[in-house]
């Protein structure tokens, strides 16, 4: 069906709904304040470009088609980039190379993971952004001086030097993670993964609390079904609304766009189509690809349907990393990490716990990544009127409008 042909089957009552109750967003009849102009030199955006492959590299390396997931890319890079002042060599090549950034200095990304940790939290007063980095040092191991200078310059890290042996600093790390995610990551290292001979612990967190720009009505939220990849079916709290969003489609998915606040930030929901599934999405999915559906969206009224779930996530990075192209980290015998502190040290623990509450008011999502450095010696168009009914597996991708920066990016299966 032509855009035309299906601009013209719209019922007319249809088109009234926007001046009707129903499934109307609930506004506050407040108008949010415009966003802050960001500048960006070219330099900057392409590292976003590039940083945003990384984020789709990653989602599809750890994607289980079978299971609700969501990762933070961005928390990643600030653990990795906060670490790479440590690096050197083939090792610091190879992160720079897996996080997008091949050509740049530490100090190029350095500079990168400053300006977003400043500004992000300035853009909208509706939407709440923290982050935050640290290090925690056992006792006996010290850090490199300028490391040390340039966590602190750069991502406010304020490194820590505790007994890993005191049968506390397990605690203090989750706690750490728990008060930076508003309580939404109570436990980041489980008791069987904190290691009291590690030589450190280095951890970014990151939290996100958006109202919709367009609220939806709780009284129109009603239980229907949801078809999983298996074809299996279950009843989900299905929320609903018509209003225009801006929207766009290619072969393989539905492009939706719902804004927080101001607009600064925004969920894109990416629904398959028909006889499409979330593996052939992602399997598209590049910064190119990225940067297309973002131009190519314009606003029609769209009548929505969207569950609310909550997921999390806890991954063992390792092998993900590894396989993106970062071995030698992870590898007692390559690592290089001669300018991090006063032994040599590999990667021998890197997770990240992430967590989503979507609902009728908006979205709250946070993550913790923690990389855990281990003592080398210890090892061996028109507007139409479109249905989006998201009643099937679908992706998300939580990103700052101006930049393009992804903050998260995850996947609704049902289960």
């Amino acid at each position: 069906m032509t855009r035309k042909m299906m601009w013209a089957a719209i019922p007319l009552t249809m088109m009234a709904m926007t001046t009707m109750t129903g499934c109307s967003s609930d506004e506050d009849g407040q108008e949010p304040e415009p966003a802050p102009v960001v500048e960006m030199t070219r330099s900057e955006q392409e590292m976003v470009n590039h940083n945003n492959e990384f984020a789709f590299n990653l989602f599809r390396e750890a994607q289980d088609p079978a299971k609700s997931q969501i990762l933070s890319p961005i928390s990643i890079t600030y653990a990795l980039g906060m670490l790479n002042n440590g690096a050197a060599g083939e090792t610091q090549a190879q992160i720079n190379k897996v996080l997008g950034f091949s050509n740049l200095s530490a100090d190029d990304i350095n500079a990168f993971c400053r300006k977003m940790l400043k500004t992000a939290p300035t853009l909208d007063s509706r939407t709440k952004v923290l982050i935050a980095n640290n290090i925690y040092m056992n006792k006996g191991y010290e850090l490199k001086a300028d490391f040390k200078q340039k966590a602190k310059t750069f991502y406010d890290a304020e490194p820590e030097t505790r007994n890993f042996a005191d049968g506390k600093t397990r605690d203090v790390i989750n706690k750490w993670g728990s008060d930076h995610t508003e309580k939404m990551i109570p436990e980041v290292l489980k008791e069987g993964e904190f290691d009291p001979g590690a030589v450190s612990y280095l951890l970014n967190a990151i939290y996100f609390k958006g109202d919709w720009a367009e609220k939806f009505n709780k009284d129109n939220t009603k239980n229907e079904t949801f078809t999983k990849e298996n074809n299996t079916k279950k009843s989900v709290p299905m929320m609903c609304q018509y209003h225009e969003f801006n929207y766009t489609q290619t072969n393989e998915s539905q492009a939706l766009c719902l804004p927080y606040g101001n607009g600064s930030f925004s969920m894109t929901i990416l629904l398959p189509m028909e006889g499409k599934t979330i593996l052939d999405v992602a399997q598209t999915l590049t910064t190119e690809k990225w940067k297309n559906i973002m131009q190519n969206m314009r606003g029609c009224p769209v009548d929505l349907k969207l569950p609310r779930f909550e997921s999390d996530t806890d991954i063992d990075l390792r092998p993900v990393m590894a396989k993106l192209g970062m071995p030698d980290a992870f590898d007692g015998n390559k690592a290089d990490f001669s300018n991090f502190c006063n032994v040599c040290t590999y990667i021998g623990l890197m997770k990240q716990v992430a967590k989503i509450k979507v609902n009728e008011e908006g979205t709250e999502a946070a993550a913790v990544t923690v990389v855990g450095m281990w003592e080398t010696s210890a090892v061996d168009p028109e507007p139409f009127y479109v249905t989006f009914h998201a009643n099937h597996p679908f992706l998300y991708v939580i990103s700052e409008r101006q930049t393009g920066a992804i903050f998260f990016i995850g996947q609704y299966t049902g289960n």
